[in-house]
């Protein structure tokens, strides 16, 4: 089966740090975007406000796809775990009643479906805070565009490449403003995901 082999695969990426995803995208995903998938965008769906602008390469599309390879193991791992809560009996259940397995799958997916919010959430969490990865490729730019192509800046990107070039005490004070921000966001995203999850496991577990 393919499942214990792809299950390792993902939770491999958890263990390799933001720095070498970061290179992989300046060295690897960067060049890529510029020369194969940003132009093809750019001309076909430049009707659409995110695909419009240059192919920098650096911009919010490679940060994306740096952030959605790096949050895959924590939403796994943890729908996982909450697929896993669901009684085998509910299973057993829906197939003596005569669901095929792809109608089986879609009533344990309708009952998991909070826990898989809680675990997106999750990541959504961890995405916040990321700044190696993203700071290298995203581009540094202090703009708000509505393209995905565009360079932009992020909250943990601009700490970490102001910081030490703040040097009166409203500079500092503004980083350290934009950190508590950041901050409260990620407790409130990771508060409201476990809680969801919590929720969810806690209900199977005693019915």
């Amino acid at each position: 089966m393919a499942r214990e082999p792809v299950s390792f695969l993902i939770e491999l990426l958890a263990a390799i740090p933001s720095i070498v995803y970061g290179l992989w995208g300046v060295f690897v995903l960067v060049p890529w975007l510029r020369v194969s998938v940003e132009p093809l965008l750019s001309k076909n769906l430049k009707f659409i406000p995110l695909f419009r602008g240059a192919p920098y390469g650096f911009g919010m599309l490679a940060a994306g796809i740096i952030l959605a390879i790096m949050i895959l193991p924590i939403i796994t791992s943890i729908s996982r775990d909450v697929l896993k809560a669901i009684p085998t009996a509910q299973r057993e259940a829906a197939l003596a009643l005569g669901a095929t397995r792809w109608e089986t799958t879609r009533i344990i997916l309708s009952d998991a479906k909070s826990g898989i919010l809680g675990a997106t959430l999750l990541g959504l969490g961890r995405a916040v805070g990321e700044t190696m990865a993203v700071t290298m490729v995203i581009g540094n730019r202090p703009e708000i565009s509505t393209s995905l192509l565009a360079p932009g800046y992020t909250m943990a990107s601009v700490i970490a490449n102001e910081f030490t070039e703040a040097t009166s005490d409203m500079y500092i004070s503004s980083l350290i403003e934009i950190a508590l921000i950041l901050f409260a966001m990620t407790v409130l995203l990771n508060a409201a995901a476990r809680l969801i999850v919590w929720g969810v496991t806690k209900k199977f577990k005693t019915a």
